[in-house]
């Protein structure tokens, strides 16, 4: 599929689109959001660029706000998209949680630790009656009404994440335990409570790849929509109507696959989605096969740093390769996952 020299490559090539201050952009002199710079600095680790991973993470807890909150969008160290998400604010506990396992760096995880709990906080603070988290705060700072799919299946894994780094500390955290525990029910039982955005392949994946749903639902919800994303040695749609593959989807898709035991199909689709590798280890972003094109006319570090996490998880190469793909290497979410994830709530097993 790729060689240990193809991912250092790649790896070389996000390095490369790093700012001096250690910003880590969509590619050099683009726009930064927290969710894919993290992704991002996930790859650098994986390919033992760590001091770049450090300075990532570093310049993200240095330009977060008091109240836990990023800006949506930087350029340039300045923001451009003010906007408060809660998956922006949740997701340094992933990336925190995935250096340690890596590299088991207890001053990084020190450092990070107070960023990581304050945007863990608020994204407490935007949970709804439901159990389902707020995609935005308003301009008043009160939650917006709606919530997301996939950006609840994503802080499913960044609260189980930042409940892992809280037993480092020796610090419980209830409020985030039972937070996760109402996020799961809402992911598992209450589709209602989601905005319908069912056209997007990440909201079809992404509650397995969360680690939300027990195997048995895992397979069921991967094959239901199969055919209508998967497009057979090309990859995934971003959309079901549209003749257009992502690398990035794809390659989540991958891993979604592998945490539902079936890491020949994971292999199958890493493999389908190489025809967007460029010469130097990057990848474009997406292909629109109707039209023989690639498309938008971008290298993003995000599509590279997905390949390189994919990679690392099927391949079982760093400390951190089971974290995507094994749902037993976080905490329990509640009593619902006892016959599948293993431990209680706080419990670590690294």
């Amino acid at each position: 599929m790729l060689s240990a020299d193809q991912v250092r490559q790649t790896v070389g090539w996000i390095a490369a689109q790093q700012d001096r201050d250690g910003a880590l952009p969509w590619y050099s002199g683009g726009q930064l959001d927290p969710w894919d710079s993290v992704e991002a600095a996930m790859a650098l680790d994986v390919g033992g660029e760590h001091e770049r991973a450090r300075a990532a993470y570093r310049w993200l807890a240095s330009v977060q706000r008091p109240d836990g909150s990023w800006a949506s969008e930087y350029r340039g160290g300045a923001e451009t998209a003010p906007s408060v998400e809660s998956n922006h604010a949740g997701y340094l506990a992933v990336g925190a949680w995935h250096t340690w396992l890596v590299t088991g760096d207890e001053q990084l995880v020190t450092e990070l630790w107070p960023a990581v709990r304050r945007g863990l906080d608020l994204v407490v603070r935007m949970q709804l009656a439901g159990g389902e988290i707020s995609w935005a705060l308003r301009p008043d700072g009160t939650p917006d009404a709606t919530a997301l799919l996939t950006g609840n299946a994503s802080l499913f894994q960044a609260l189980r994440c930042g409940i892992a780094l809280a037993g480092l500390h020796g610090e419980a955290q209830p409020d985030w335990e039972l937070a996760v525990a109402d996020l799961g029910t809402a992911l598992r039982h209450r589709p209602d409570a989601f905005a319908d955005r069912s056209r997007y392949s990440m909201d079809w994946y992404y509650p397995v790849l969360g680690g939300a749903l027990d195997r048995a639902a895992a397979h069921d919800r991967l094959d239901a929509a199969w055919d209508a994303f998967v497009v057979p040695g090309l990859g995934a749609r971003c959309v079901s109507d549209r003749p257009w593959v992502t690398g990035a989807e794809t390659c989540e898709l991958a891993l979604a696959l592998a945490v539902a035991g079936r890491p020949d199909a994971a292999l199958e689709q890493v493999a389908a989605m190489q025809h967007l590798r460029d010469d130097d280890g990057s990848y474009w972003t997406g292909f629109v096969y109707a039209d023989d094109a690639r498309w938008p006319i971008e290298q993003t570090t995000w599509t590279a740093a997905a390949v390189v996490l994919a990679a690392d998880a099927l391949a079982g190469a760093s400390g951190a390769s089971g974290l995507f793909t094994d749902p037993h290497a976080l905490p329990a979410a509640g009593p619902a996952d006892s016959d599948w994830l293993s431990g209680g709530a706080g419990t670590v097993r690294p």
